[in-house]
């Protein structure tokens, strides 16, 4: 990742402020008296030193880990990796069935997004949907015997690339607190896509 300068850092700044920009904004406000009302407190809470270095440490990881993970999927598979992930939830559900709306959080993944995969999951044979008997539009998603062997085929490269990549950098006690950070943003995002999901029938 490039050096940030200073100069970008004025022109574009990013999620944290840093003290020269804070000076610069209590510079440039009038003061109280001198004819000119001052605009009200944005009331953003910009990060902290410590914040923002967390933050871009794990934007690196959000940006650079999927990227590795489909380039080398595709490499070794005719799947890409968010393919893969949605064929593997569905080999270790019961029946190798699931509800699209569970399996699109399962997956991290809006529903109109998995509906496009799933569709094209469904043309190669390697998924079945169908509506749900009196569950109005709900539907599911089934694995089918053609999916559950490239899967299977697929497995082995996927975790040799998971323990490369992440595990194996990693001490068990910085893995069980991954766990924890990664079940809290997850459910901290499934709670706003919850709320702005249309009705389920895909």
């Amino acid at each position: 990742m490039a050096k940030t300068t200073a100069h970008s850092r004025r022109a574009h700044p990013g999620p944290g402020a840093t003290s020269e920009a804070s000076a610069t904004q209590r510079a440039t406000e009038p003061e109280s008296g001198a004819g000119q009302s001052k605009e009200p407190a944005t009331g953003t809470r910009w990060l902290n030193e410590d914040e923002l270095a967390a933050w871009w440490a794990n934007s690196a990881i959000m940006i650079s880990l999927p990227a590795a993970l489909d380039a080398r999927m595709q490499r070794e598979t005719p799947l890409t990796f968010f393919e893969y992930m949605v064929l593997s939830v569905l080999s270790e559900q019961p029946e190798r069935t699931l509800r699209m709306s569970d399996l699109a959080a399962r997956t991290s993944a809006s529903l109109s997004r998995l509906s496009h995969v799933v569709g094209r999951l469904e043309k190669r044979g390697l998924i079945g949907r169908a509506r749900v008997p009196g569950a109005g539009r709900r539907t599911v998603a089934t694995l089918t015997e053609a999916g559950y062997r490239e899967v299977v085929a697929a497995a082995p490269g996927h975790v040799a690339a998971v323990r490369e990549y992440l595990i194996d950098q990693l001490e068990p006690h910085e893995l069980a607190a991954l766990r924890r950070i990664g079940t809290a943003v997850s459910a901290a995002i499934n709670r706003r896509r919850s709320d702005a999901e249309p009705d389920e029938a895909l």
